[in-house]
Parts: C-alpha cells; sequence; structure tokens
C-alpha cells in the first residue's frame, strides 16, 4: 500500500499513477463523445460511412491514443491497437500506456465496440503476424492505419541489427535556454552534431521503412479494405527549433516517413486507398521536454494560444484530424483530403499562424528566470507534463494509498 507522488528528474517522470492515467483517458473520450455530439457525427451503426475497423501502430500515449479515442467513439469504429509497454504488479507500477490501454479497453468493451490491444514489438514482424491473424478471426479488414510510433530503438527484422535513434543537430552544436518545468529555472543546454551513423541510424527507427512494411505485409495478406487510407504523424515547428529538428536527425527521419507516404499511396492505389503524413502541433511529451529550447517555447505558444482561445491537446487535435480532413464527405465518409504542396496535412496550421508565431517570436527573447513565470503559460505545460503520468488528473485523490497497482480504479 503506497501513496503515489511524481518521481521527477530533470523533467522525466519515471513513475505513473494507474487511476490518474485512467481518469484522463476517460477525460478524452467525454471529449470525442461531446464532439461528436457538436457535430452530428454518425457512428457506423447510425449509417455513418465514417472508419469502420482501425489498426492503431503506438495506441497507447499522445497522438496515437487519441486517434484511437477518435474512431472508436466519434466514428463507432472497432480497434486493433499495439504498444510495447511494461505491465504492472500488485506491487509495482506499470508505464502510463499500460494504463491508458486498460482504460480504453474496458470503455470500448462497454460501448459494444471491439478491440483487441496487443502488448509487442510493433518493428516486429511477429506482432505484424498476431494482427493478421486478429483481423481474420474477425472477419473483417481494415479501413484506416494509423502509424504513431516513437521510440529509441528497432531491431531491423531481416538483419536482426538494432538501430538507436538520436536527438542531434546535424553539421553544427545546437544550443538555448533549457526549463526545468517544475522549479522554473533556467538553464543553457547545448547538444552536440550528429556524427558517425547516428542520422542513417535514425531515420532506420523513426523513419518511414517501417511504415512501408506494414503496408505491404497487410496488403498480401488481404486485410485492407477497398479505399483504406493510412496516416503517419510528424512535425515541423517554428524556424527557432528547425536546426535540432526538422534539419537534425528526426527531421531527416521525418522526410523519410514522408518520402514513403507516396510509395505506399502507389502501392494502395489498386484498392481505392492513400498514405498521407499529417503534420501536427507541438505539444508537451516525454522526449519534447528535454529537447533544448522546446518546453520554453511550448510555455510561450500555448500562453499566446490560450489568449488566441486555439489552444489544443491531442485529443482536440486528432478529433480535428479525423473531422475536418480525413471524414469530411456525405455521412462521414472520406472526402477528399486538403494537403499542403508537399502533400502533407497540416493540422498545425494553428500553431503556425503568422500572428501567433509572431507573437511568440516577441515575446521568446524578453524571458528571464525572473518573469518566466508571467511570460509563459508555466502552469499549463507543469500541468500537461503530470498529466502525460496521471499527475494533477482532476478527480483524482492523490492522497489516497493505491493497494493494488495493477487496478485503475479509485
Amino acid at each position: 500500500m503506497s501513496i503515489i507522488k511524481p518521481m521527477i528528474r530533470s523533467n522525466i517522470c519515471i513513475n505513473a499513477h494507474p487511476i490518474g492515467c485512467a481518469k484522463d483517458t476517460e477525460r478524452q473520450i467525454d471529449y470525442v463523445v461531446s464532439q461528436k455530439a457538436k457535430r452530428g457525427t454518425k457512428t457506423v451503426k447510425e449509417g455513418g460511412k465514417g472508419p469502420k475497423t482501425v489498426l492503431v501502430l503506438g495506441c497507447s500515449t499522445g497522438y496515437g491514443l487519441a486517434s484511437r479515442i477518435s474512431a472508436a467513439f466519434e466514428y463507432g469504429a472497432d480497434t486493433i491497437g499495439v504498444s510495447f509497454e511494461k505491465a504492472a504488479t500488485e506491487t509495482k507500477g506499470g508505464t502510463p500506456g499500460w494504463y491508458n490501454n486498460l482504460a480504453f479497453d474496458r470503455a470500448a468493451e462497454k460501448a459494444g465496440l471491439k478491440t483487441t490491444t496487443f502488448n509487442m514489438d510493433a518493428f516486429s514482424d511477429e506482432c505484424r503476424a498476431a494482427v493478421i491473424e486478429e483481423i481474420k478471426k474477425w472477419g473483417a479488414k481494415f479501413d484506416l492505419i494509423i502509424y504513431s510510433l516513437a521510440s529509441p530503438v528497432r531491431t531491423d527484422p531481416d538483419t536482426k541489427v538494432m538501430y538507436r535513434s538520436v536527438i542531434k543537430p546535424v553539421g553544427k552544436a545546437y544550443g538555448g535556454p533549457s526549463l526545468d518545468m517544475m522549479t522554473a529555472k533556467l538553464g543553457e543546454m547545448t547538444a552536440q552534431p550528429a556524427e558517425g551513423d547516428d542520422v542513417a541510424n535514425t531515420v532506420k527507427v523513426m523513419g518511414g521503412e517501417d511504415w512501408e512494411r506494414w503496408l505491404k505485409q497487410l496488403g498480401e495478406a488481404g486485410v485492407l479494405a477497398e479505399g483504406c487510407r493510412t496516416v503517419a504523424y510528424s512535425y515541423i515547428g517554428p524556424k527557432l527549433s528547425h536546426a535540432i529538428y526538422r534539419d537534425g536527425t528526426i527531421g531527416a527521419a521525418k522526410k523519410d516517413l514522408e518520402a514513403r507516404a507516396k510509395n505506399i499511396s502507389a502501392q494502395l492505389a489498386s484498392i481505392g486507398g492513400a498514405a498521407f503524413v499529417s503534420v501536427n502541433k507541438g505539444l508537451i511529451t516525454r522526449s519534447s521536454a528535454v529537447i533544448p529550447i522546446i518546453a520554453l517555447y511550448l510555455g510561450c505558444l500555448f500562453k499566446v494560444m490560450k489568449a488566441k482561445g486555439t489552444h489544443e491537446g491531442c485529443i482536440e487535435q486528432m478529433e480535428r484530424l479525423f473531422a475536418e480532413r480525413l471524414y469530411t464527405g456525405a455521412d462521414n465518409s472520406a472526402g477528399t483530403v486538403p494537403v499542403d504542396e508537399e502533400g502533407r496535412i497540416r493540422i498545425d496550421d494553428w500553431e503556425l499562424a503568422a500572428d501567433v508565431q509572431a507573437e511568440v517570436d516577441k515575446v521568446m527573447p524578453t524571458i528571464t528566470e525572473e518573469n518566466v513565470a508571467e511570460k509563459i503559460d508555466l502552469a499549463g505545460i507543469r500541468h500537461d507534463f503530470l498529466m502525460i503520468n496521471g499527475f494533477d488528473v482532476p478527480g483524482v485523490d492523490y492522497d489516497k494509498e493505491v493497494t493494488d497497482m495493477t487496478k485503475i480504479d479509485a
């Protein structure tokens, strides 16, 4: 029996609160249900023509979890999710995603939706085989595949070589102010440039090779429905972060992802399908919290966007992606998807709006340790950071002892 408090070291939280994680997953479900009513979205059972059977690769947190919730609770889709999480035992906590998956499965079953969650390495052919076997048991085919994997490592299924991804600039070091979100202390952080195989290895892990392999094997197994679409997620961000992100090792991987979308679209053309990359908004995540400048930039961005009424979290972004980009046809069918000149979906449009970025550019150079709490949305990014791990979630009694770490009920 124990009272669980967040254990935080240098913008990294190393534990999770089971009840908080479940409550936050339920909050996201409630939001989608309310948006469904507001938009008049019809589920499949109500005669809607949106997604019926959805595969979410990387389903346990962030954009992947929000995508699965949107598909299931706005469109009534049956879903298969894949993520690699550490399970809890009675006395030892699991990862946040493990609890999120439990809460999602419970809510989906209660709503009469089919749901299967695989706790497996999504990069492995064994995982692909398990998913194919499961969907064949269902007697169904996937009409939407979400690719939302983020991992530090990937083992190539053919060579069994393990590759490691890094977040580094290319060519020269990148430095800037770092923000400790819990203490509000500002420091300096420098990321050394990529060396050796850093870029190639990061592309191998975070690029589009695995996405392409998934679609190829699912296609060969005959489990893709007519008109099947697949969407992978990317980020571009403001000019100030391009050196560490868009023009760095991760950016090289994202450019590979975008290039492979074209290969996958060509492969899906025979069934009238297509592949898209959706460029999403910057949010506080477990990785973004430890990149130079990013936490400070996001704190500044959140304050500006909240003042303008355009701020969104993961669930608001994904619900908008589904409703205003992917399923815009009659009866929520797959409409024509609006894309930029590179063929990408832009759901980062509100973040990169000229007036928003101008305001951020004006504020960023004026931030000091003395005024940081006024200049940025410190409370907001702190809340989001804690909430990812099930802390600071409204309606949870954090002074109550947790007697079984595998349970998600208060």
